[in-house]
């Protein structure tokens, strides 16, 4: 179907959107039709760049705020009183209707909620804005609204500030005030990507049953396809700007047509695909030419060596100030007891959901955190006794890869002044530190005139090769990839993971990957340490984590992971609104810690369940 039925509620027909700078024209969408039926959800996927979040913004006239022009189409949307055409709507009109029929969840909630208002009142200020509603019957609605999208003790949840609120607390603050108003159609702009795996399955969950409640038609956009296969009625797939393929999800999933899309497919990460395999692998890359989209090469990996490093009850705690003299009366308990080997030529990936620990684990290492007990063994010497001045040269042992490589990067400098700037703090002489770059940046797939731009001026991918080299700089045997690739699209994610394993290959190179994507872990992982609550609650090899997981909260963890299969969609009939506890205790409220006992070679498993896992 390429364009909406008469009876539709959405019906767009030959969308162009473009943005004038005073360089240049950028065409964002080209001559873009569909429809959505009342009670429907579409999927509008594609990655970074391929027009899907425009289109989403178009329906609500919201790119001309940031610089877009609608330049052609008709975007009718049925009102009570009669179809209207959103696109030669007046401003008044589109006031009427933004938040009263139509509403949108953004991507991100802690910039899309007020953080000077708490969320009761911005819920409220939505509900007598479009109901007219006086601040009694509003505050009334709001606690309903957010009793209805499963939030615990929404009393106590309406006098709080977005800051107070986890990130999928926030997002459910965000749907409530969508859905406050009861709109006819909600878009949902990459809702989930930013969440965990567990919480993101709740807030697909939520969204899904509300809108058989309302009778909602919902549109939602994502580059997530597992993501899709949980949701959505239809697909359309967009390309650099336009469709190139639509249909029902099981003909997109087991039939698609079009070259983008069949490679786009090959691309996911697949849970279960490395059944039977001890070793990484790469991942297919995404190709438009051709009938499939192969595994690129990558030199066979040696097997692990003899522990490199070796962590030993190690403590993270950072301190909670309060009252008129500061004093210290609670800590947040990020690490607890954490022990592990990294051997050589070894990836070990670090998995949980946010707020585990996993990140803290991996600062502790560089000492980029202040650690409060235990032990970290480096080359014979112990990385947590050291002074700052002596460990400064062990350094070139140890490096850390960001999530994001924007602000990682400084923005005034060139990437070549970045790469060889660890070179020149310890005593590369210029002339050596600029063949080096040089060398680098063809090696992470880059040319080394590369060297001469500024990070504003490459991909996300390309900065993230030049992070990449920029760690690689002092030879290092240890590199921290801390979310290293969770913030790309599914083709760049795997030319960064098969650019991660080629490297491991060549140069023996030990990673700790800290990670919640599953899928991706499973690629790339000899062992797994999953963690919760500052503790690691299983650890072992790969295979035996992903095939045979002890832990509940190991089996927790993956059964939330949502499958690219629509056939295997997860039907649901209990939506739990639990977070994870917090890691707040008062000073002196020492935490149980559960001892690891052996279930199989190498396979470690906490004894005792821990509270809310």
């Amino acid at each position: 179907m390429t364009a909406a039925t008469p009876a539709a509620l959405l019906s767009v027909s030959g969308l162009s959107v473009e943005f004038r700078t005073s360089e240049r024209v950028v065409s964002a969408v080209r001559n873009v039709s569909f429809g959505v039926d009342r009670g429907e959800t579409i999927a509008i996927v594609g990655e970074s760049g391929s027009g899907k979040s425009v289109t989403a913004l178009s329906l609500m006239r919201l790119v001309e705020h940031g610089g877009g022009r609608i330049t052609s189409g008709k975007l009718f949307f049925a009102r009570d009183s009669g179809s209207l055409d959103l696109a030669q709507a007046s401003p008044s009109v589109m006031r009427e209707i933004c938040g009263a029929e139509i509403a949108m969840i953004f991507q991100e909630p802690m910039t899309s909620l007020n953080p000077v208002f708490t969320v009761g009142e911005q819920i409220a200020e939505s509900i007598r804005l479009h109901q007219g509603k006086d601040f009694s019957a509003a505050s009334r609605e709001a606690l309903r609204m957010l009793q209805q999208v499963r939030i615990p003790e929404a009393a106590q949840v309406l006098g709080r500030y977005p800051h107070q609120l986890s990130g999928g607390m926030r997002q459910r603050v965000m749907i409530a005030m969508a859905l406050s108003c009861k709109p006819k159609l909600l878009i949902a702009d990459e809702p989930t990507t930013a969440l965990d795996v567990t919480i993101q399955a709740q807030i697909l969950e939520l969204v899904r049953l509300l809108q058989q409640e309302m009778r909602m038609a919902v549109v939602f956009i994502t580059h997530d396809m597992g993501v899709v296969a949980e949701v959505a009625h239809r697909v359309i797939v967009m390309y650099r700007g336009e469709k190139v393929e639509e249909g029902d999800v099981e003909q997109i999933f087991h039939a698609p047509r079009h070259a983008y899309t069949q490679a786009l497919l090959a691309a996911v990460p697949r849970l279960g695909s490395m059944q039977g395999s001890d070793t990484p692998a790469p991942f297919p890359l995404l190709t438009t030419s051709g009938d499939g989209a192969p595994a690129a090469p990558v030199r066979a990996l040696s097997p692990p060596g003899e522990p490199l490093l070796r962590v030993r009850g190690l403590k993270t705690r950072f301190p909670i100030r309060s009252g008129i003299l500061g004093r210290v009366r609670r800590e947040v308990h990020a690490v607890e007891q954490v022990s592990f080997d990294l051997r050589a030529g070894e990836t070990l990936a670090l998995v949980g959901e946010s707020g585990c620990g996993k990140s803290t684990t991996g600062r502790s290492l560089l000492r980029l955190v202040t650690i409060g007990a235990g032990s970290i063994e480096l080359n014979g010497r112990d990385i947590a006794k050291l002074s700052p001045d002596e460990v400064r040269p062990l350094r070139r042992e140890i490096q850390m890869i960001f999530q994001d490589p924007y602000a990682s990067l400084d923005p005034r400098l060139t990437v070549g002044f970045s790469v060889a700037e660890p070179l020149y703090i310890h005593g590369i002489a210029k002339g050596a530190a600029e063949e080096r770059v040089a060398w680098l940046l063809e090696h992470v797939g880059l040319s080394p005139d590369s060297a001469k731009r500024y990070p504003h001026e490459f991909s996300g991918g390309q900065r993230q090769r030049v992070a990449i080299a920029r760690a690689l700089a002092l030879k290092p045997k240890i590199i921290v990839a801390d979310e290293a690739v969770s913030a790309l699209d599914v083709s760049i994610r795997a030319q960064i993971i098969n650019l991660m394993l080629d490297l491991q290959a060549e140069f023996g190179l030990s990673y700790l990957f800290i990670s919640h994507d599953m899928a991706v872990v499973e690629r790339i992982s000899h062992r797994v340490a999953v963690m919760y609550l500052g503790q690691i609650v299983e650890i072992g090899p790969r295979r035996a984590i992903f095939e045979n997981p002890q832990h509940p909260y190991t089996r927790k963890l993956l059964a939330a992971v949502p499958v690219a299969d629509p056939a295997r969609r997860k039907r649901k009939t209990e939506l739990s609104s639990e977070e994870i506890p917090s890691p707040i205790r008062a000073v002196g409220d020492e935490p149980q810690v559960s001892p690891l006992k052996q279930v199989a070679p190498g396979h470690y498993v906490a004894t005792h369940p821990i509270v809310g896992a």
